[in-house]
């Protein structure tokens, strides 16, 4: 029995689609959405993928992948490392040649992920309820392959996000850094008229998944 056969998660959903969201934005991908999740961000738009689930063999998540078209897979959650087999998971994908990105909080150490992984790190910002959970030891451990996310609820939110951006020289260590609006509730525009207002060396992302399906599950 093979060792990918042995390990296993438990899966909230495996689905093929755009990605919606960071530097991939826009091309075919698989989703592997895994259950689970320590945080309640107030924005959540997974909370279904907090419980349940199916348990799966890494060989069957791969089984699944290898099923559609898409040479690109992320990882996601809930939050995914919060399974520990999230990590040889995501060293399998990248020994199968996929291109692999991980959607994980910050509030998860991700220094032991697979370094050709493009690890998506959502630092929660104030409006979130979250913020006290990130673990800014993170944006040490990453590099020009990986991207930072701030979901931005409001003119706080903005400012704080601004505010790390520097304190961190976030745009010369990582590859990208989101600014994404919170969907419903600030307008993409006033988001962009911020960002060229202080002039932001960051990328406004909308996600263009719900601009084309709406806020449903597996799209």
């Amino acid at each position: 029995m093979s060792s990918l056969s042995k390990q296993s998660l438990r899966i909230s959903e495996i689905f093929y689609s755009l990605q919606g969201e960071a530097r991939d934005s826009g091309l075919p991908t698989v989703f592997v959405r895994l259950t689970g999740c320590p945080l309640r961000c107030t924005y959540c738009d997974s909370e279904y993928a907090f419980y349940g689930g199916e348990r799966m063999s890494l060989e069957q998540i791969l089984q699944q992948v290898k099923s559609h078209p898409a040479r690109h897979v992320c990882v996601t959650g809930g939050e995914p490392l919060a399974q520990p087999n999230c990590l040889p998971l995501l060293e399998a994908l990248c020994d199968a040649d996929y291109s692999v990105s991980l959607e994980t909080s910050g509030a998860m150490l991700v220094d032991q992920v697979d370094p050709r992984v493009s690890r998506v790190v959502d630092l929660k910002t104030p409006a979130s309820g979250e913020k006290h959970r990130n673990r800014m030891e993170n944006i040490r451990a990453l590099t020009r392959n990986d991207q930072i996310k701030f979901v931005i609820c409001d003119r706080g939110d903005y400012e704080w996000a601004r505010f790390t951006l520097d304190q961190y020289s976030l745009p010369e260590r990582v590859g990208e850094v989101l600014f994404s609006p919170s969907y419903e509730q600030l307008q993409a525009r006033q988001l962009a008229e911020w960002i060229l207002a202080d002039g932001l060396p960051v990328r406004l992302q909308m996600q263009m998944h719900k601009l084309l399906w709406g806020d449903i599950p597996g799209v």
